[in-house]
């Protein structure tokens, strides 16, 4: 399928919204944290976890297409049928020349099209044209497809959280940080 990568749209935040950004696997990464850092390992599920991740709050005004700010962005992929086909909102720290994939999803139906990497080439090329010197992104410890999609993009594991979760609908997982060079 071809697909057009873009800065989002005013008209695009009601698509972004409502994107499904759930997930299947038969795999979770079990971190066991040492005196020395931490050590994952992947252990497979059964039956396969399936995740929702709740609605946010947006009321905020700080829809994905809100007026420009010059260290935010938000990239779409747009099918040829002109759906949605899934976004990466960014945002560059200046202090610490790192840019931040605060959200990146893909719908089901163009998973393992090629439509995440394009996203993060997207994400990378504006890194380096606001100076920053890595990428980096959260993602939960049980969202095994894309641990293993980051990886293949050049993403290595660089931290962990394992509190970040506590008190929300996610209690009981673990926040893992990724992190890309690109410079």
């Amino acid at each position: 399928m071809i697909y057009e990568f873009r800065t989002a749209r005013p008209e695009d935040t009601e698509a972004i919204d409502a994107l499904d950004g759930s997930f299947t696997t038969r795999t979770i990464f079990h971190v066991a944290v040492t005196e020395d850092g931490f050590a994952l390992q992947e252990i497979p599920v059964d039956p396969p976890i399936h995740k929702v991740f709740p609605t946010e709050d947006t009321d905020d005004g700080d829809s994905p297409a809100a007026e420009e700010d010059p260290h935010s962005r938000t990239f779409v992929a747009v099918g040829a049928d002109g759906c949605l086909a899934g976004f990466a909102a960014v945002s560059y720290a200046p202090w610490n020349r790192r840019l931040t994939i605060e959200d990146i999803e893909v719908a089901p139906a163009h998973r393992g099209q090629g439509v995440g990497r394009a996203l993060v080439g997207l994400t990378a090329e504006f890194a380096r044209e606001r100076g920053a010197s890595h990428i980096w992104l959260e993602v939960t410890n049980i969202n095994a497809p894309a641990i293993h999609a980051y990886r293949r993009m050049g993403f290595s594991f660089c931290g962990l959280d394992t509190a970040l979760y506590d008190g929300t609908p996610s209690s009981g997982e673990q926040a893992l940080y990724m992190s890309m060079s690109c410079l």
